[in-house]
């Protein structure tokens, strides 16, 4: 029987089923290639009491975050342009100085608390992936390399006056033990801040393949709200981000230590409105997702027949979960090109398209490219505007199909 992560109650709700699918960011190697690949399913339920959409955690995050985890935060210029402003922004709303702390979940390779530690701030990264939280050390960003949890909370010395989050909230298979290692961490006086995909734009931009075993949970600030409001903090504020395709960052603090702002009230009457607490808003989402995968393997049909080349740019999570649902293979795409160099040479998971450098490009010279990572589609089109020279193309596939030409303002 499968329960609900944060209230205990029988899952019988689906959310939308994307079938078969490897671990997303579980790249492989050449000498692997061969060996056994383990699929597990991309089953999304609803729960009908506090509105949490969820996986049922089948890999366990001990396998998913290890020391062979891939993704790099900082090769993402429009991601670490954002970082920096947000830690312009906070250090000076909150009076943050070298006698504060910064506690960031999840710190990946340092992107973040590196603004912190250029501020002349005290920060702590907490990372389980040993593979980034090295590169964070060797910046300079001090790292505990293991999982968030009450436990870990208790036993640090210091308490924080700022927790940030970014991505992580979702990430976690035990939101309540998360949740309730956050109030124990922060100052009375403190805030948190979680970043985080907005289901209400999940559903409405129809962005299926941002679901991965990663992403244990996908969130609204009406389920957030409930569930920190259970462990005794309160969200007090709440900013609408364009980042991976429609954020959250909520802000919280301890119950009862900051005025709660209109925000609060404005998107929860909005998310009300859009049809979040209505279990017909999430029954009707599986019959989009199967219309977007027919229409892009029309699509890409049509551009094979006409002896066009297409390959992928960005070894994206998301791109994995695109690719292995609507079974797009090598027959469709030649390979996918990606700035990390930690993915260079290795192999899709599933699908196995080989990933190499960007200047692969430049050689090959293909007719389109698809843009897997769409949510920093703007910054790949000016990366790789020089497409023009040979009239290429790119095609983006959420929310729905579409060609775009290398001048933004040209679209078809």
């Amino acid at each position: 029987m499968k329960k609900c992560r944060f209230c205990n109650t029988e899952l019988i709700n689906t959310f939308v089923d994307l079938e078969m699918s490897p671990v997303s960011n579980s790249y492989i190697k050449q000498e692997n290639l061969q060996s056994r690949e383990c699929f597990y399913p991309l089953h999304v339920y609803v729960c009908h009491e506090c509105f949490l959409v969820q996986l049922e955690e089948i890999e366990s995050h001990e396998n998913i975050f290890n020391e062979e985890y891939a993704y790099f935060s900082s090769y993402s210029d429009s991601w670490l342009k954002h970082c920096k402003a947000y830690s312009d922004m906070i250090s000076k709303k909150l009076d943050l100085a070298n006698n504060s702390l910064v506690v960031e979940i999840a710190s990946n390779d340092g992107y973040l608390l590196q603004y912190f530690k250029e501020k002349n701030i005290p920060v702590l990264g907490i990372e389980p992936s040993m593979s980034v939280a090295k590169v964070a050390q060797e910046k300079g960003v001090e790292t505990i390399i293991d999982f968030f949890s009450q436990k870990m909370a208790q036993k640090q010395d210091k308490k924080a006056d700022l927790i940030a989050g970014n991505n992580v909230l979702a990430h976690v298979p035990d939101i309540n033990d998360f949740v309730a290692g956050l109030k124990i961490l922060l100052k009375n006086e403190g805030t948190i801040t979680m970043e985080f995909p907005h289901l209400l734009n999940l559903i409405k931009y129809n962005q299926f393949d941002t679901i991965y075993h990663e992403h244990f949970s996908y969130l609204s600030l009406y389920t957030v709200q409930k569930i920190f409001n259970e462990h005794g903090l309160d969200i007090y504020d709440v900013e609408e981000l364009p980042t991976h395709g429609g954020s959250l960052r909520i802000y919280a603090c301890q119950s009862g230590t900051k005025s709660i702002t209109n925000n609060i009230l404005d998107l929860l009457n909005k998310e009300k409105g859009f049809g979040l607490q209505n279990l017909t808003t999430y029954s009707d989402f599986s019959e989009k997702v199967r219309e977007t995968k027919r229409k892009l393997l029309e699509f890409l049909i049509q551009l094979k027949n006409s002896r066009k080349t297409v390959i992928g740019y960005g070894a994206a999570a998301k791109g994995n979960t695109l690719l292995n649902y609507c079974g797009i293979r090598q027959d469709f795409i030649d390979y996918v090109v990606d700035k990390s160099p930690h993915k260079q040479g290795l192999f899709l998971p599933g699908t196995h398209i080989p990933i190499y450098s960007p200047e692969k490009i430049v050689e090959t010279k293909p007719d389109y490219i698809l843009i897997l990572p769409w949510n920093i589609k703007d910054e790949i089109i000016e990366q790789l505007s020089y497409i023009q020279e040979w009239g290429g193309r790119f095609i983006v596939p959420i929310p729905e199909v579409r060609e775009v030409l290398c001048s933004l303002q040209k679209q078809n």
